[in-house]
């Protein structure tokens, strides 16, 4: 008996769900006692969820950064395990047993936040007690009665235990409201082609780009489209080098200061704060990778504290910026290499979404009942976690994003009803005085849309040859016409590479440029 215990115990730690199933199994084909299995998962489970409570305790937050427990639990799961944790106290506990996706956090969190060890594993032993003899029992029964039908063996019947523990666990999960408005959101997801993920969106991108290499015999000819710009800003330039490089063409750049890795964080803080008196600047200041894409780490510090913390948690070179208030837009530039005058080839819109309260719900309960905001609920709940449980006035308007950056939620549109002859003099002045610019998307802010008419912006960033005309995630755009206006652009970004290497600049090589792509998978984790 004691062996067949261990296992189990053992199997459990890999994968419950299978664990059960498989005694189940067993109990169905007679090779186990029901009490002997159903024991054996118990004891595993409880050992499992005590060793969670222990890393939690032990571990704390700062290893949550770090392989392997980065690759199983996020933090942002955790800072929910801990709401949880917060709201309902040890119930959560029990109650978290049936639901995926919730043990893991919450066991972790209860260890983070210094629940007493005999008291959470009270609690644990009650939920595994209601939960573990019911799902064993359940799986032995939907194998037999597969076994019984079909009048085969370990196959069919595993398969029905298996199937069945999949679906307690799904109607577990969907009993919730909440859950249930993020499935639907998920599926709209997919639905929506603005949120596809890049694995899903890029392969036709990707197939094109490489025909225009084959067409002009050279697969990385657009490298050559920015000779200022390493690889054209293919990936891994530097934005400080190309801010320098603007601000030197007399560009209206908001005001920027690196601050090395190599410091202490302590001595980066007095770098910001001696830039921030320099320049007679105020919080918030705006933090961000140097070598970085779609708004991957970009932060607004609002106090001293946020900064502190920013600069303790970022092993990288920062640049710390002025925040430019207003609205947001972005404005893609090309100019050909023999042309005096380049060309605004689209105007983005970024607008930040909302949602306005009624005075019964929460933020939350907004979030998730939004059409679209329940799309993109995980980047919203996550930004707005500790004022979830807040119920707005009604009529009060609550902001859902911060940064114009369609991955972190803002909502992107067509903005060609702002084209004039004076924004397209600002932009052509700002990329005339940065040479060896040529093709890439300034993102800017104004105070008003009649400034940005005016061409009076500040920008914020340029981004290279891998940016995009953003205008394409318009919710009006079908598919098709975003791969038209992306094929498009990549014709264009050839065509001045072509026209810069026959003037002589450089073209990156396939293997620099796949070095460069594996280092930036790296560096993004």
């Amino acid at each position: 008996m004691l062996p067949l215990l261990l296992s189990l115990a053992a199997g459990t730690l890999v994968s419950e769900d299978l664990t059960c199933a498989g005694a189940g199994f067993m109990v169905a084909t007679g090779r186990a006692g029901f009490l002997e299995a159903a024991l054996g998962c118990f004891l595993g489970i409880v050992a499992g969820d005590l060793l969670l409570h222990l890393a939690g305790r032990h571990l704390g937050r700062r290893f949550l950064a770090r392989a392997p427990l980065r690759w199983i639990l996020a933090e942002q799961d955790v800072a929910r395990g801990a709401e949880w944790f917060a709201r309902r106290g040890g119930a959560t506990i029990l109650l978290s047993r049936p639901i995926p996706g919730t043990r893991l956090p919450t066991y972790f969190a209860a260890g983070l936040f210094g629940m007493p060890v005999a008291s959470f594993a009270l609690w644990c032993a009650a939920g595994a007690a209601l939960w573990t003899p019911a799902l064993v029992a359940a799986s032995a029964a939907a194998g037999g009665t597969a076994r019984g039908a079909t009048g085969h063996g370990g196959t069919a019947a595993i398969a029905a235990a298996l199937a069945l523990v999949m679906a307690v666990r799904g109607a577990a999960w969907l009993s919730s409201w909440s859950n249930r408005r993020r499935a639907l959101g998920a599926l709209r997801r997919l639905a929506r082609w603005e949120f596809w993920p890049p694995w899903l969106f890029y392969p036709p991108v990707v197939a094109y780009v490489l025909a225009l290499g084959l067409r002009h015999r050279s697969p990385s000819l657009f490298t050559a489209a920015n000779p200022a710009i390493d690889s054209s800003g293919f990936v891994g330039e530097s934005k400080i080098g190309i801010l320098r490089g603007l601000a030197t063409g007399g560009a209206p750049v908001a005001r920027f200061r690196l601050l090395p890795a190599g410091l202490e964080a302590v001595d980066r803080a007095a770098l910001l704060a001696e830039f921030m008196a320099r320049e007679d600047l105020s919080f918030p200041v705006v933090l961000k990778p140097d070598v970085g894409q779609r708004g991957s780490r970009v932060a607004i510090a609002r106090d001293v504290g946020e900064a502190a913390r920013y600069l303790e948690s970022a092993p990288f070179d920062v640049v710390a910026q002025e925040h430019i208030g207003g609205l947001e837009y972005g404005l893609f530039y090309y100019r050909l290499p023999e042309e005096p005058r380049g060309h605004l080839l689209s105007i983005t819109e970024k607008t930040m979404p909302e949602v306005e309260g009624d005075g019964v719900r929460t933020i939350e309960e907004l979030i998730l009942g939004d059409r679209r905001a329940a799309c993109m609920a995980r980047v919203y709940l996550d930004r707005l976690r500790p004022r979830l449980g807040e119920i707005p006035r009604a009529g009060e308007r609550v902001v859902l994003a911060e940064l114009g950056t369609h991955c972190l939620g803002s909502i992107f549109l067509d903005g060609e009803r702002l084209r004039t002859g004076e924004l397209e003099d600002a932009v052509d002045r700002a990329s005339a005085g940065y040479e060896g610019f040529h093709f890439g998307r300034y993102d800017v802010r104004a105070t008003s849309e009649a400034d940005l008419r005016a061409g009076r912006f500040t920008i914020l960033e340029l981004n290279g040859v891998t940016s995009e005309s953003t205008d394409i995630y318009d919710p009006r755009n079908s598919l098709l016409d975003a791969y038209r206006r992306l094929f498009a652009q990549w014709r264009i970004a050839f065509e001045i590479g072509r026209r810069n290497r026959d003037r002589g600049a450089r073209v990156t090589g396939v293997r620099e440029i796949a070095a460069l792509a594996l280092s930036h998978l790296r560096a993004s984790g």
